[in-house]
């Protein structure tokens, strides 16, 4: 069993020398596929280049473009080096990203070839070099100078015994990761080592996979749930990990867990939501199915064979699918665990790097999320933290340091007494099982009093026909709902633009009997696409 106060980087020597001539990383529909061993040896090269631009331990590292294995050789490099990985999202706009470069004082900066034409180096001016790279190599020049302090540093070839990694004190900081919500505000989370491990600690004991098995990593690297458990984690246990390096679209996804065949799944609710809707509602909307359900021993057999053609799309020899990132919407939870289909929602953030509670199936408790962490202690904002919703809080080896050269953010997210101020509104039971009821910060109260939780409100209205996405918003003292409508699947049914009006109308009256008086909304207006984060939740305050 893994102890929670191993040294970080150690867990890294340890893996890239014992899983030497096991496959790590992967470009998905391409021929670039790195061992443990070769991926060593390019970590090793980085490491004479950063030598030679006199990179020091604790100076930055900037790193921007789409998951693929160069961009994780760069991650590695950095971290093992004793840098501080600096992980800019691609969705930054190039005035976003410069301001980043420059507030984190980086002083090299990798990025994608795409990206990097629109980027103005002139106005990053912290930096020693710039490095560009793409998803089949890094070029060419980058390594010409080291090609001879490498032959004579390895004079009998590169071996695992060459890799012997500093163990730097897990209180360093990691990683200066900066945040994508939904409030328009960026800030750098100091991450340490410590933080990384409590969280691989947890995921060695609970998602048990082994050196081997494949993982089909869909989610932005450059955030802290896809880097932890799609990157770090399988790392460290000595998995494949094949990067999809793309939109993760149903056709797509699908597609890459029939080849690979993952032993974990880890998904935002967004994938696993339209995966829903294509594969097992043009079923079970049907007539038909609503009457075999009625007959008893029928039913458990329908039900058996939805989940074996679930089980068989996603590959058919996963252990779990984790849900992360965002609430899962409750009727396709509902129905999942009704067919015993293995999947459990975790709940976490940037600044816990990213953990805070989870359960494995089957002991996940439905609609929660999960149990909290061993090594973190929660408390819930709120006279009865039982019944009544409230803030949560949280402390622990997981909660980040602060925000990066922000004293005043830092002072304001944390309470007099220590604690972490999710901005998240829930309940816990007495197992400290944690159940989300919405953000603090979007939270309404109706004419009456009433607590309106508007993400609860779209959780329902996203299930009704030919919805992709919803917003609910007040308005002149009423809730109205701004609504993405799902175009693709109109055309195909033949549906025209008066006939989407009229089923919207449809929608509303069907939505206002399923909520509180208090919650029913007085029109649904139709919108183009929303902004979203990476994470793919929309990004609320542009619309509110």
């Amino acid at each position: 069993m893994m102890e929670y106060s191993q040294n970080f980087i150690g867990l890294y020597t340890k893996s890239f020398r014992s899983y030497f001539d096991y496959p790590a990383l992967s470009n998905y529909g391409t021929d670039v596929r790195f061992t443990y061993g070769e991926t060593a040896k390019e970590i090793a090269k980085l490491h004479l280049l950063f030598k030679e631009y006199d990179v020091r331990q604790g100076e930055k590292i900037a790193l921007i473009g789409k998951n693929n294995a160069y961009w994780c050789v760069i991650f590695m490099a950095s971290i093992t080096y004793g840098a501080v990985i600096v992980p800019i999202l691609q969705d930054f706009s190039p005035a976003d990203i410069q301001n980043i470069v420059n507030h984190s004082g980086s002083t090299l900066l990798f990025v994608s070839d795409s990206m990097r034409k629109t980027l103005d180096e002139k106005q990053m001016t912290s930096l020693k070099a710039v490095f560009p790279f793409s998803d089949k190599s890094l070029p060419a020049d980058l390594y010409s100078s080291m090609d001879k302090k490498f032959a004579e540093k390895y004079p009998n070839g590169f071996t695992a015994e060459d890799i012997n990694y500093q163990e730097f004190p897990n209180e360093n900081l990691v990683i200066l990761n900066y945040t994508s919500g939904t409030t328009g505000f960026s800030k750098g989370v100091l991450l340490t080592g410590n933080n990384l491990v409590g969280n691989l600690a947890f995921a060695h004991q609970e998602m048990p996979v082994k050196k081997g098995d494949n993982l089909v990593s869909l989610l932005p690297l450059a955030h802290a749930y896809g880097c932890g458990f799609e990157f770090l984690f399988p790392i460290k246990e000595g998995c494949h990990v094949i990067l999809l390096g793309k939109t993760p679209s149903p056709n797509i996804v699908l597609s890459a867990f029939s080849e690979y065949k993952p032993a974990l799944i880890i998904a935002v609710p967004l994938i696993l939501e339209k995966i829903y809707k294509r594969m097992i509602v043009p079923v079970t909307g049907r007539k038909s199915f609503a009457l075999a359900l009625k007959i008893p021993l029928l039913n458990q057999l329908l039900y058996s064979v939805i989940r074996k053609k679930l089980v068989k799309a996603f590959g058919g020899q996963f252990i779990q699918v984790i849900i992360g990132g965002a609430p899962l919407n409750a009727e396709v939870e509902e129905f999942l665990l009704k067919i015993k289909f293995p999947i459990s929602v975790g709940y976490g953030m940037t600044e816990c790097s990213p953990l805070i509670s989870f359960s494995l199936y089957p002991k996940y408790i439905p609609l929660s999320c999960g149990k909290i962490l061993p090594n973190m202690e929660i408390r819930v904002d709120s006279p009865d933290p039982y019944n009544i919703v409230g803030e949560i809080q949280v402390k622990g080896q997981n909660v980040m340091l602060g925000y990066y050269n922000n004293e005043q953010a830092t002072k304001e997210v944390f309470t007099d007494d220590g604690w972490l101020k999710t901005g998240d509104l829930g309940t816990i039971d007495k197992n400290n099982n944690v159940f989300i009821r919405g953000r603090l910060k979007d939270m309404m109260l109706s004419a009456t009093g009433q607590n309106i939780y508007p993400e609860e409100i779209e959780a329902k209205l996203n299930n009704l026909p030919y919805i992709n996405d919803s917003l609910v918003v007040g308005r002149n003292g009423k809730l109205i709902a701004m609504v993405y409508p799902d175009y693709e699947t109109a055309k195909q049914n033949g549906v025209s633009s008066d006939d989407l009006c009229k089923i919207m109308d449809t929608n509303v009256k069907t939505l206002n009997e399923m909520v509180a008086s208090y919650e029913k909304i007085a029109e649904i207006q139709l919108t183009d696409e929303f902004k979203k984060t990476p994470k793919r939740s929309i990004k609320r305050y542009l619309y509110i």
